[in-house]
């Protein structure tokens, strides 16, 4: 690895603009925006994926693997990308920094507690969380209502037994009340400092923050509980963008982890900002498919930050459309499940189409993929006027990339990429509902939406509360473009049912659930901490 502080220099980030945190680590400071708010903005390419299986398709590995193709071919080039989580770490996934010849480095360092971003939005969510409490047991002068109470607690772990709870037990324990605890990527502050900006704006949007409700129905905030200042002071520096390297040098900011299922899924607008003054080419992430991620991306991340997308990455792997296929993990099968799975690529396609963006298919390659799996692929693709790259990367690092890194440099030097209008979803100032119907309809696919009596009510007080400015961010299931996740492929005249709808007013989200959504996840029965160890030097063994 090179030594941050040369990552540092070749960006042009100058010493005072850099907080570092050892060798190999920085924050950088958001000042760097202000000396070069006169400098153009570099290209900026989204890369997303087809509907994942419980492993994930790459997208990170993708992401870095082509910005190492870019510096093959001389270009200047950043990342950006989402931090990752303790919970799924030490559960499922065992890292978040891509993989193979395609990591973000440090890479334990970065899987583990980083620059300590993640604590901060702990310690400030769990701080509002006692302050709610507190207040209760002071007098309760606000009036809470204790059964409409819904504000969480927050740990970033994976741990069931923490879903439902009971606090104030005990003579000294304040008022008796149900309590529950979320995961820390699903906290509503992590979304918010995906968008804040500045101290002001992070302020502003942790006072709207909606605590609860009093018997009356009367909506009350943390601005209401005066706690924003307090919590703004503990994310003082997980505001900053943390500037890192990849496998091959190419500097990247991993920044801000929220989910891709009830939040945006993306790293921070300041670190992307920050990124497209710095760099030519700037190459970011959205969580889970295109029906998830990328629609986030464009109808609420775009709109918002006020920058440009010039580049659609769509990422398949062979084995994730047979999988949609109907291929079973125990199973070995050729092209004809390929045949049968490849609807689900033509969706995304279709949806990256409906907003009138380029794009460019990539199958990243695994090592059973066959020759005959990958032409028949290739021509599927090509035959509906796009274009395949290869991408094999994780083995080869930046050489594996480098055609399509040229066909990326190409793609955007057509007069085809320039000046597209992108068509939204919904237009922002529509009603809610009109903007959960459209999601539903014209991302999806769905034929028919239902609300239950729960989910009508809250519309009801979006609208008499005059709440119809939020942005929708749909939570559903990654593993079907539907609501149901055993609907593999494409799935065609199907039902959306909304369950419920969370007002996250801080962030400014309503977030229709469709079906249960997890935000506590569990540990399987034999987790990925049973093979992680540390040896005498320090050196940590397992996660990747």
């Amino acid at each position: 690895m090179k030594y941050i502080t040369e990552i540092a220099k070749e960006l042009g980030i100058t010493d005072d603009e850099l907080e570092l945190y050892g060798k190999y680590m920085a924050k950088v400071n958001p000042s760097v925006l202000d000396r070069l708010s006169g400098k153009p903005n570099g290209k900026m390419i989204l890369v997303t994926a087809i509907s994942p299986t419980s492993a994930g398709e790459g997208k990170t590995t993708t992401t870095i693997g082509l910005s190492q193709g870019l510096r093959k071919i001389g270009k200047k080039v950043m990342v950006t990308i989402r931090e990752p989580s303790l919970g799924p770490n030490f559960g499922i996934k065992g890292g978040g920094t891509g993989g193979g010849k395609c990591q973000l480095l440090p890479a334990d360092e970065i899987n583990l507690n980083f620059t300590g971003d993640f604590p901060a939005i702990t310690a400030a969510h769990n701080l509002l969380s006692a302050i709610v409490n507190n207040h209760i047991f002071q007098g309760n002068e606000l009036g809470f209502d204790l059964k409409k109470i819904t504000w969480k607690r927050t740990i970033d772990m994976n741990d069931r037994s923490l879903r439902q709870i009971v606090v104030g037990l005990g003579d000294q324990g304040g008022a008796l009340v149900e309590d529950s605890f979320l995961i820390t990527p699903a906290s509503e502050i992590m979304a918010i400092m995906g968008f804040a900006e500045n101290y002001e704006m992070l302020k502003e949007m942790l006072s709207k923050i909606t605590v609860g409700y009093t018997k009356e129905g009367k909506r009350l905030t943390a601005g209401d509980l005066k706690a924003q200042g307090a919590m703004a002071a503990l994310l003082k520096n997980a505001i900053k963008p943390n500037l890192v390297q990849t496998t091959e040098g190419v500097p990247g900011f991993v920044h801000i982890g929220p989910f891709g299922n009830i939040a945006h899924g993306h790293n921070s607008v300041l670190a992307d900002k920050i990124a497209l003054k710095l760099a030519d080419y700037v190459i970011t992430e959205a969580g889970f498919g295109s029906d998830l991620g990328a629609q986030k991306f464009v109808d609420v991340v775009l709109r918002r930050a006020g920058y440009n997308l010039d580049l659609v990455i769509l990422v398949v792997s062979i084995k994730a459309l047979k999988h949609h296929g109907g291929m079973k993990p125990s199973e070995k099968g050729g092209v004809e499940f390929l045949k049968r799975g490849i609807d689900n690529m033509l969706f995304h396609i279709s949806n990256i189409e409906r907003y009138g963006l380029p794009l460019i298919v990539t199958l990243n390659r695994f090592k059973d993929d066959s020759e005959e799996e990958i032409s028949y692929l290739r021509g599927e693709i090509e035959k509906r006027g796009y274009k395949m790259a290869l991408n094999e990367g994780y083995l080869k690092g930046g050489e594996g990339t480098v055609d399509f890194a040229k066909m990326v440099v190409e793609t955007l030097s057509s007069k085809a990429s320039e000046g597209r209008k992108i068509n939204f979803t919904y237009e922002r100032d529509e009603p809610v509902k009109t903007k959960i119907d459209k999601i539903a309809s014209k991302v999806y696919g769905a034929s028919k939406i239902e609300y239950s009596k729960k989910a009508m009510r809250v519309l009801k007080r979006v609208k008499d509360e005059k709440l119809d400015f939020l942005d929708v961010c749909m939570a559903k299931t990654q593993y079907s473009i539907s609501d149901d996740q055993n609907k593999l492929g494409w799935p065609k005249d199907f039902t959306i049912t909304i369950e419920d709808i969370m007002l996250s007013t801080g962030v400014g989200f309503a977030v229709p659930l469709l079906g249960e959504i997890m935000t506590m996840p569990g540990l399987p029965k034999h987790p990925i901490s049973e093979e992680v160890n540390i040896d005498e030097r320090g050196n940590i063994t397992g996660l990747l």
